[in-house]
């Protein structure tokens, strides 16, 4: 009887057992027979048997796993099911025994059946609420509290899972992280990790534990919504608190935006089995070390095993967990979790102070948020921006719990630390400071505490500070002119104190354990800002929702500079998706343009002014030779719609041919040459008579693929034409973007527009070339993207990037198809040819002049694509890095041969995304192209991040 030693023999590949061979061990060993389905597991082979009496789990256990240890599984298992709970119990086989020794190609392997514990896993809920954490972490300590009497020889085993060598097993398996950066973050948080835990080790209690008591190992009831547990396979000796460890860590991929649910979990384990000092000073880090153990086994059994979807698919989740746990600060969670098992829930009533700290009521309360008009123009990124704003008032303060701009961090991951749980006052003058209330004082490093009866007071950057026993109104010290900050926080959590800055995450409850210090300073309390979900129940409520919005808990962005986004929790992103910005956001000459251009008057073009006379010579002169007249419009969909006004009014005909999966816009006329399914289901179905649809030149997934499909291409198009021209349709015109845009940036065969244009004019139609997406310098290497096509369009569609945001678009073609358009009347739009549009739609120019940036589309759109490409060679999601310049297409199949859209997936990489600090979002008409088309003034280090951050989330993406 051998004690499986991991540490030994560190490889587990799962037996080698298939369904059928299952069946004949259920049916000559058990008497069972019926439908046999394999379930997941890591090292394991699981299989389900549905007989016609009831249904049963049989268990092919790892080969490295002896007699005792699977005798302990079952005794652990009916231990907890006499506590009332839910679990397997082992069912004898034909000739009496639980434990049996069967034959297997790889060896003799020992096996068991086990009662079937109906029930779907608690892994398919959502994000967990306060009643389901609280319920998780009671399920634990009575899960603890069932197995301590426990004792077997089986239960000494050293596994991967035994928290006590979670940092040995951290060491050992994580060579197979692949990416070096990600496996450096795991080797060091374990091993942080494993030094917080050394001086607490001879003070926590061991004894049998289940050992992973998750969500994947949680069934719930369908008809009554009991719980059980499952999964027996990790039980061992260990710490007690280590149970409770595992389960938190399972929250922890419920709710990455909701961590502190687990204080909920924790506080019901405590109220049941309560929890000694050193084992609540040892939880956090446990945590950390059970989330680098799972991301570091994750990746070696997919190593191992490249077929183990089982592993595979919760590596995501796991590195969720992982990335929570990592970024809390172990110091804060610990003070948290002392304070909540307290039993501390309520808020502090200051009320008004024996004296003041200090004298703050005439103080300017300075504005860092997100919104501030201090920190435009990307002051908010200087690092001297606070003391520079302080230092120009006679006395200022800061406000409490208000997310700072100035603490933004661009390129990071959406656990930044910009919450204040305190104060911070700054003088001209040296300011006195004075106790608030009786109270003990003394020295903690560089900061003075003042202990009193309520809270204790933190104070830093206090000068003169002595210690001792003081009463209220005792001077304590003075506070240093200018640039000299005072830094003043309460804390509840006695002996310490949570960080000054905490993330979004901490703040809820942060701000409970640490409020508001205000009335100590003679201020009133703020009031925060509306929460994000508050402002999207408004919307819902009075913003037609069929007008969506990106993501399912949208952040609240507020504020934009050059390639990011800022939401009001001053968490960054890049933006990799916004092609409108083309000068970036909030560029300072379009702002001051604009701005001046309002401080003159605004109207529309049928007035006489300067700027539409000058823009519309720019656009002219950017144009091809041929086409010397311009139409400003509101917008893309307007520019469409008129184009194809032109090209009706101009032939005389009546029939528009467009391509299928193209997207045009949403007017009347826009929306009838848009065939793509994924912005409109009823598209193909609903087109109007006069609109012809010709395949998509998909040379990836269309009917022709490869390098050379363009010949065959023009050839179904030919014969579209002579099949029309049979009917007698006569063709006013052709519209097609010249670079896929809709479809994810996907290049038309070469020469394919040339040869469609010479057929479309053949027969007396107009050539329209849609550049509202793809065009304006955007791919870098063309300013149009007809030039990559060699082909001259009779009319060009342009919006979006020429108005970096201003409702501004145009149609550019010859004198005389336009003078043609007489016959309908005059034209103007209100929006399109005002000053206010026309002058920012030269600064843009300008802009894009000055700071070259078509040739930062052509070299970093360079770099950015020959990276995805080197992702694609090393993830079998990615099926094709489409297009060119800052305009891509990264297209997510789950089979290269059968191109299956993997769309779920695109979906989960876009939410995973997001709290990489990164904004994507699908497209196509299956919605599983990740659109990639950012402002043209980002950066090589951005760009680097994006990809960086794409390739961790690749890395955890399960196909199917």
């Amino acid at each position: 009887m051998t004690i499986f030693d991991f540490f030994a023999r560190p490889a587990l590949a799962r037996p080698e057992v298939d369904a059928a061979a299952a069946l004949r061990v259920a049916d000559g060993h058990y008497g069972v027979t019926g439908d046999v389905a394999e379930l997941g597991s890591n090292q394991d082979r699981n299989f389900h048997v549905a007989a016609s009496d009831r249904r049963v789990l049989l268990k092919f256990s790892n080969a490295a796993f002896g007699r005792a240890e699977l005798e302990a599984q079952n005794l652990a298992a009916a231990a907890v099911a006499a506590a009332g709970i839910r679990a397997p119990q082992c069912l004898p086989a034909l000739d009496g025994q639980t434990v049996l020794a069967v034959d297997s190609p790889g060896g003799p392997l020992r096996v068991r059946m086990l009662e079937y514990v109906e029930g779907e896993p608690l892994s398919g809920a959502g994000a967990f609420v306060t009643a389901d954490a609280r319920r998780l972490g009671a399920l634990s300590a009575r899960v603890a509290l069932a197995l301590a009497p426990l004792r077997h020889p089986g239960l000494a085993q050293r596994t991967q899972w035994n928290l006590r060598d979670a940092a040995l097993t951290v060491r050992l398996l994580a060579g197979a992280i692949p990416d070096a950066e990600r496996r450096r973050r795991v080797t060091t948080v374990a091993e942080a990790a494993a030094r917080a835990l050394d001086p607490l080790r001879a003070d926590l209690r061991t004894q049998a534990i289940h050992g992973d008591l998750t969500d994947d190992n949680i069934v719930v009831g369908a008809s009554d919504g009991e719980w059980g547990v499952i999964d027996f396979g990790d039980v061992a000796e260990s710490w007690l608190v280590a149970e409770l460890a595992v389960t938190c860590a399972a929250v922890l991929h419920h709710n990455p935006r909701d961590p502190l649910v687990i204080l909920e979990a924790i506080a019901a384990f405590h109220d049941v089995l309560p929890l000694a000092d050193a084992e609540l000073d040892a939880l956090w880090p446990l945590i950390q070390l059970r989330a680098a153990t799972l991301v570091a086994s994750g990746e070696h059994q997919v190593a191992l095993e490249a077929d183990n979807r089982y592993a595979a698919q919760n590596r995501l989740q796991e590195w969720r967990s992982f990335a929570v746990a990592a970024d809390l600060d172990v110091n804060a969670m610990t003070a948290l979790i002392h304070w909540r098992v307290g039993g501390r829930t309520d808020p502090l009533e200051l009320g008004a102070p024996v004296a003041l700290l200090a004298d703050a009521s005439s103080a300017v309360v300075l504005d860092l948020s997100t919104t501030s008009r201090d920190l435009d123009g990307g002051v908010w990124l200087e690092p001297d921006a606070e003391r520079r704003l302080a230092a120009a008032h006679q006395l200022s303060v800061t406000a409490w719990g208000e997310p700072r701009l100035t603490r933004a961090v661009v390129r990071s991951r959406r656990h930044t630390s910009t919450v204040p749980l305190g104060i911070q006052l700054s003088s001209a003058d040296a300011l006195a400071v004075t106790a608030p209330a009786d109270g003990t004082l003394r020295r903690v490093g560089d900061s003075t505490v003042l202990e009193t009866a309520g809270y204790d007071l933190w104070i830093d950057g206090l000068h003169n500070g002595s210690s001792g026993a003081v009463a209220a109104g005792t001077p304590l010290g003075t506070l240093a002119p200018h640039p000299a900050r005072l830094s003043v926080q309460i804390s509840r959590a006695r002996g310490g104190r949570l960080p000054f800055f905490v993330p979004p995450a901490l703040a809820e409850v942060g701000k409970l354990v640490s409020p508001d210090p205000a009335p100590l300073l003679g201020l009133t309390s703020r009031l925060g800002e509306p929460e994000p979900a508050e402002v999207l129940a408004t919307r819902d409520a009075h913003f037609a929702t069929v007008q969506e919005h990106y993501f399912a808990e949208p952040p609240l962005i507020e504020r934009g500079w050059r390639e990011h986004f800022v939401d009001t929790q001053a968490q960054t992103y890049v933006d990799m998706v916004n092609n409108v910005a083309t000068a970036g956001h909030a560029h300072p000459r379009i702002v001051a343009a604009a701005s001046r251009q309002w401080a003159l008057h605004n109207t529309n073009s049928r007035f006489h002014y300067s700027a539409v006379a000058e823009f519309s010579r720019r656009l002219s002169e950017l144009a091809p030779a041929s086409l010397d007249a311009v139409f400003l419009v509101n917008s893309g969909s307007e520019a469409v719609d008129l184009a194809l006004r032109l090209a009706t009014v101009t032939t005389g005909h009546d029939t528009i041919v467009a391509m299928r999966e193209a997207y045009h816009g949403w007017t009347v006329g826009s929306d009838a040459v848009s065939s793509s399914i994924g912005d409109n289901p009823r598209a193909l179905e609903t087109r109007p008579s006069w609109v012809r649809l010709v395949n998509a030149p998909n040379t990836y997934r269309g009917t022709h693929r490869g390098p050379d499909a363009g010949p065959r291409y023009l050839a179904d198009l030919d014969a579209d034409f002579a099949r029309w021209d049979a009917e007698g349709l006569s063709i006013a015109g052709f519209i097609a973007e010249p670079v896929y845009g809709n479809a994810g940036g996907v290049m038309l065969p070469d020469g394919y527009l040339a040869g469609a244009y010479g057929m479309v004019r053949e027969r007396g139609g107009l050539c329209i070339a849609d550049e509202v997406q793809v065009g304006y310098g955007r791919l870098g290497s063309y300013f149009w993207g007809h030039e990559q096509q060699d082909a001259v369009p009779d009319v060009i569609t342009i919006a979006k990037a020429m108005g970096n945001g201003q409702p501004l678009g145009a149609v550019l073609t010859t004198r005389a198809i336009a003078e043609a358009f007489a016959v309908e009347g005059s034209m103007f739009s209100s929006a399109g040819g005002s000053p206010v549009s026309c002058v920012i739609g030269s600064t843009v120019l300008d802009i894009m002049r000055d700071e070259a940036l078509v040739d930062n589309a052509r070299d970093v759109g360079g770099h950015l694509k020959s990276r995805l490409e080197d992702l694609g060679r090393r993830h079998p999601l990615i099926g094709a890095v489409h297009g060119l310049g800052l305009y891509l297409g990264v297209e997510l199949v789950r089979s290269p041969e059968t191109l299956e859209p993997a769309t779920a997936e695109a979906y989960a990489v876009c939410e995973a995304l997001l709290e990489e600090g990164c904004i994507v979002q699908p497209t196509g008409d299956h919605h599983n192209v990740l659109k990639i088309k950012p402002p043209l003034v980002i950066t090589r280090e951005s760009v680097d991040y994006f990809v960086d951050a794409l390739d961790r989330v690749l890395g955890g993406i399960p196909l199917g």
